[in-house]
């Protein structure tokens, strides 16, 4: 696997809005590639020539062919990846798979994206602890250590915040966890594909991502690994014919979990993002994990340090080995701001106080000098 930074040269052609933009916003849609493009007009040509045949014909293999590549780029077995429509429904299926007569007690904090403690949130059995951060940018695992009981069924965060950028230590939130006999559940749809993941290595119970941010897949799916020792052990009470052994038996009477992941499947996946997530995921493998993370951070530090030179207050970590390509750059107009940068061709976004920047490895050095050019611009800090 390449280690060495990928040479954006390379790479930007691939991705036809930046013919255009200057596009700094991974974190909220990965940018469409040519190779996804093909993969969409295969999908359309097919139904246009075979109608439903093409599902038998093809698209059911395509669907194992994404289930395959992305296990292999996690570190994983297929076996133990489920697909499904969204992050929400990932985490519920999950949520919704646990007992809670005597484990109710959930902690997440408020750094996490609400969906998280959402499908707790609204379990009038479960009490939801949601953790403080001290500093506004991480919440330490000894905060979580301090909380997690014997009444913990779940410790419920992010492998990346959302809000600030900050790596979390996920495996010592697992082992936290574990003492105290709950499950550890991770949301890493802001991780996969800017740092590397190894999925087959970690104690993390379940995990979840998907190809619509990093993976440069767009909206529709997500993915759900679940540790392959639990995976029979946990019979979810939302389900669909995709969970059953045998789908295509239509029996009304005759539901039976399958053995692997799928049986957390909540129905038929979204094909169009199945053909454009494959698309993005060759991407992914072709220029390999460590090039693209050591891309990211090179231009991460440079888009720190630039905007702290031009005097932008940041909500990033202190230590650069905890920050990720999210950059929350603090202004008292975020929304203002990012409209005046989309008017000069720059695509940020912003959050409550922030303006929110995120390159990826298709990005250059000027690409965030453009950034900062234009949003000092608008008003200085």
């Amino acid at each position: 696997m390449a280690t060495a930074s990928p040479d954006p040269a390379r790479w930007r052609a691939e991705f036809p809005i930046l013919e255009t933009r200057t596009y700094l916003n991974s974190c909220s849609l990965g940018a469409l590639s040519r190779r996804s493009e093909a993969y969409l007009d295969d999908f359309r040509a097919r139904w246009h020539a075979m109608g439903a045949p093409a599902w038998y014909e093809h698209w059911l293999g395509r669907i194992e062919e994404l289930r395959a590549k992305v296990a292999r780029f996690l570190g994983t077995q297929a076996t133990s990846l489920a697909l499904l429509p969204s992050t929400s429904a990932a985490l519920s299926v999950i949520a919704e798979s646990v007992d809670y007569t005597r484990r109710n007690r959930v902690v997440t904090t408020e750094l996490d994206f609400p969906t998280v403690p959402y499908q707790w949130t609204v379990k009038k059995e479960v009490e939801v602890v949601v953790l403080r951060s001290a500093d506004g940018v991480r919440v330490l695992p000894e905060q979580f250590a301090e909380v997690v009981d014997e009444r913990t069924a779940f410790v419920a965060t992010s492998h990346v915040y959302f809000t600030t950028g900050w790596i979390q230590d996920v495996e010592a939130l697992a082992e936290i966890a574990h003492a105290a006999g709950a499950y550890c559940l991770v949301d890493g749809y802001q991780s996969v594909g800017q740092i590397p993941v190894d999925l087959g290595a970690s104690a993390v119970d379940a995990y979840t991502s998907g190809p619509l941010k990093w993976l440069l897949g767009g909206p529709g799916l997500a993915y759900l690994h679940v540790r392959p020792e639990l995976i029979r052990t946990l019979e979810p009470r939302i389900t669909s014919w995709f969970a059953t052994t045998d789908p295509f038996a239509f029996d009304p009477e005759g539901f039976a979990y399958r053995e692997d992941a799928r049986r957390f499947e909540m129905g038929t996946p979204s094909l169009p993002t199945v053909h454009t997530a494959l698309g993005g995921q060759e991407i992914m493998e072709e220029v390999g994990i460590e090039a693209i993370a050591r891309r990211n951070r090179e231009l991460t530090e440079h888009l720190v340090a630039g905007a702290r030179d031009a005097g932008f207050r940041l909500r990033v970590a202190q230590e650069p080995e905890r920050r990720s390509a999210i950059v929350m750059i603090a202004h008292d107009d975020p929304a203002g701001a990012v409209a005046h940068l989309a008017a000069r061709g720059v695509i940020v976004d912003h959050r409550p106080g922030h303006v929110r920047v995120s390159p990826h490895f298709y990005n250059t050095a000027e690409d965030v000098e453009r950034m900062l050019e234009v949003l000092i611009g608008y008003a200085r800090p």
